[in-house]
């Protein structure tokens, strides 16, 4: 059963004190060294002409793998040495280390899986590169470690090339329904493939079967545990691993013991190859549903075959199109239960009878706030609403009554509530900006949560206030945001400060504790979080607002945002830095080309920077549902308007840039920031440094050993630092 997520509005305040730092009253604005000269980047010709508009692409030679053009590898090497050379001269980096290292030293454990009584889960201190997945038997039986990955031999994608340093990872995991085995994914230097193992979890031996070209899979066992269904793509031409279009993507099913050739290939529907297909097989193992889908706006086509151990009866279609969400909840017998947005923008639960699959009956009508969430444990359905300030998580019967609330009353996030038709317990993390994560198990019978674990961080949480705010946007949208400081920082006003946004894919962005953020509130600075448009924190319609089309509506909310700091005299003129990854990339990117005068500093992480060609490499072509399809010209025409890559306004003072990648992403291919990054230095766009960091055997985040990542904020905290006036001591 998928996570569950869900978010609180209440304002929590704590006392005042704390940290270690100073703001600057009376020093420069900045405390930067002078940029230094910029590696040479020889510039092209690439001209396309696209609906009548010649778009210049200089840097197109910059798209190739460094791995297979040793040009681009030159340019990688020579890029970053003279960025190291910048940033190794930055003052307060030891001071930033110290910090990190403080607010990292804390126990981290994962949310708990139980199979045949047996509780799977991570555990990792803030120092390993990789956390390690554990297991006990019964819920106080004494743990032993299954899997950890700094012991695994070198392990590659295409081949077995990598070294065993921290960079292979556990990624997704799922132990088999009696809990013998467990089925785990191997991800080699934050690579999207995986590598798909089993371990004997009574021996901890690892079996042979080895299995691969895994990417956005699911692992759906089936109820005898003999086997499980996962998706892979065709194995790519060597030199196009980690860039080439990803298409035809297809559901297996794997039985214990036997060679990935003999894998049982199910047929999905629609069969096409643009769609991808993850597998759910049924708590009662009865059904395995497949949600097919070609983008990542969370609407699906569904389609249902019968079990019987591994062996799969005749397809039948449920819903042929891809209009609305659906997630399984559970079934009873042959009713299955879902979540969808087909007649509630909002959502609310239906049942589909799968001897009769035309009728649609409603469970629980659409309410007034939006269902994000649905999961079935036990004999209720765990319900999550977004923007709820009345009930923290609502729980019905199976037959759609009311069975009461847990309230948690505090600002934060809580997510997990996954479970099992026949257990009555499931587990939920806490945490807020301020507060690591803390797991407790719920009793949906009694209606009581107990703690099971909790960290013991090196610094006091009650040290720092946390507050929800509003401003205006420019059409007169109230947009939330988040302001976490201590107290004394956020009283005396004028303060530099880190702003971060997301605003895509219908992601909601919660309160969460990440280091990075923590060690910049710790040493005096304030940070920021806005809620703008594009995600998902108010339901379809704040996601429609802020995409396709209306993307321009994100940059206005997040400009208005640092409009709204200066004016309430949070910040101040020259101490406001931006950041965000990914999708936030984007929006960095963009914000800064159309008011560079706004901001000091900013931080643009494995950014979507080139809107042309976006659906061209890897996991792109997914995007088109967020941002639009550059071969119809309205969407073209929008894209190139916005695109970070192409707007660059030379006769401008921009803000200094910290542009951040990885050589091995393969979600958001470097070559987005390569390009945006040469495209910065060859502008006339003022003295300040414009560079790019880029990581070695990393991808797009998940699975980065936490020496890179601690690095990489190290650099990161020292760069707005030195350009927002915040000392580090």
């Amino acid at each position: 059963m998928a996570a569950m997520r869900l978010f609180f509005w209440l304002i929590l305040i704590g006392i005042g004190g704390g940290g270690t730092a100073a703001i600057a009253a009376d020093a420069p604005a900045t405390t930067a060294p002078a940029a230094a000269a910029y590696p040479a980047t020889p510039r092209g010709t690439v001209v396309e002409t696209l609906f009548g508009v010649a778009v210049a692409d200089p840097y197109r030679w910059l798209e190739d793998d460094r791995r297979s053009n040793a040009a681009v590898a030159n340019w990688v090497t020579a890029q970053n040495a003279a960025t190291r050379t910048y940033l190794d001269a930055l003052p307060g980096r030891a001071a930033w280390a110290r910090q990190l290292a403080v607010v990292q030293d804390y126990d981290r454990v994962g949310l708990p899986r139980k199979a045949g009584g047996r509780y799977f889960y991570l555990r990792g201190r803030g120092g390993a590169a990789q956390p390690k997945l554990y297991v006990r038997t019964g819920l106080d039986g004494a743990e032993r470690p299954l899997l950890d990955p700094a012991t695994w031999p070198p392990v590659g994608v295409a081949a077995d090339d990598a070294a065993a340093d921290g960079s292979a990872a556990l990624a997704e995991w799922a132990p088999a329904p009696d809990g013998r085995h467990l089925a785990y994914a191997i991800q080699a230097d934050g690579s999207d493939w995986r590598i798909l193992r089993i371990v004997d979890v009574r021996t901890a031996a690892v079996l042979a079967d080895t299995l691969r070209w895994v990417k956005f899979s699911t692992i759906g066992w089936t109820r005898d545990g003999r086997g499980f269904f996962y998706s892979r793509y065709p194995a790519p031409p060597p030199e196009e691993v980690y860039r080439a279009e990803n298409r035809g993507h297809s559901l297996w099913y794997h039985r214990l013991g036997t060679d990935q050739a003999a894998d049982v290939r199910v047929t999905g529907l629609p069969e096409d190859p643009a769609w991808s297909h993850h597998a759910q097989v049924t708590d009662d193992g009865r059904f395995l549903l497949v949600r097919s889908f070609a983008g990542t706006d969370d609407r699906h086509a569904l389609t249902l075959y019968r079990l019987r151990g591994g062996d799969v009866g005749p397809p039948l279609r449920l819903v042929g199109n891809r209009d609305h969400r659906w997630q399984l909840v559970g079934n009873r017998g042959d009713r299955l239960i879902f979540l969808t947005s087909l007649g509630a923008a909002r959502g609310r639960l239906v049942t589909i009878d799968a001897r009769d699959p035309a009728t649609i009956r409603e469970l629980l009508p659409e309410g007034e706030r939006v269902l994000d969430s649905a999961a079935r444990v036990g004999d209720r359905i765990i319900l999550a609403y977004l923007d709820d300030p009345d009930a923290d998580v609502r729980l019905i019967a199976l037959d759609g009554r009311a069975k009461g609330a847990l309230r948690l009353g505090e600002l934060g996030t809580a997510s997990g509530f996954a479970g099992r038709a026949h257990d009555a317990e499931t587990f939920f993390a806490f945490a807020s900006f301020t507060r690591p994560a803390s797991i407790y198990r719920y009793d949906v019978d009694t209606g009581t949560a107990r703690l099971f674990a909790a960290p013991a961080p090196t610094f006091d949480p009650a040290a720092y206030v946390v507050q929800q705010r509003s401003y205006a946007a420019r059409d007169g949208t109230r947009i939330p945001i988040y302001i976490v400081a201590r107290r004394d920082v956020l009283d005396r006003g004028g303060a530099p400060t880190l702003l971060y946004g997301y605003g895509g894919f219908a992601q909601v962005q919660t309160p969460g504790f990440m280091p990075m953020r923590m060690a910049w509130v710790a040493q005096g600075g304030v940070f920021a979080l806005a809620s703008i448009r594009g995600g998902g924190e108010f339901g379809a319609a704040w996601h429609d607002a802020g995409r396709l089309r209306n993307k321009q509506t994100s940059f206005n909310d997040f400009i208005d945002a640092g409009e709204f700091l200066m004016a309430d005299g949070i910040t101040a003129p020259g101490r406001l830095a931006i950041a965000g990854r990914s999708n936030g990339g984007l929006l960095v990117g963009a914000v800064v080309n159309q008011r560079p005068d706004l901001f000091a500093a900013a931080l643009p992480g494995v950014g979507v920077m080139d809107m042309v060609l976006f659906d061209r490499f890897t996991a792109g072509r997914y995007w088109i549902d967020d941002y639009g399809d550059p071969a119809v010209e309205g969407d073209f025409r929008n894209l190139y308007a916005y695109s970070p890559y192409h707007n660059i306004r030379s006769g401008q003072d921009y803000p200094a840039i910290l542009v951040s990648t990885a050589d091995t992403d393969d979600r958001v291919v470097p070559a987005h920031s390569f390009k945006y990054a040469a495209a910065l230095q060859a502008a006339a766009i003022g003295g300040k440094p414009h560079l790019i960091r880029i990581e070695s055997r990393a991808g797009h985040g998940a699975g980065r050993p936490a020496d890179k990542a601690t690095a990489e904020w190290v650099d990161q905290l020292a760069f707005v630092a030195a350009h927002t006036g915040l000392i580090a001591k």
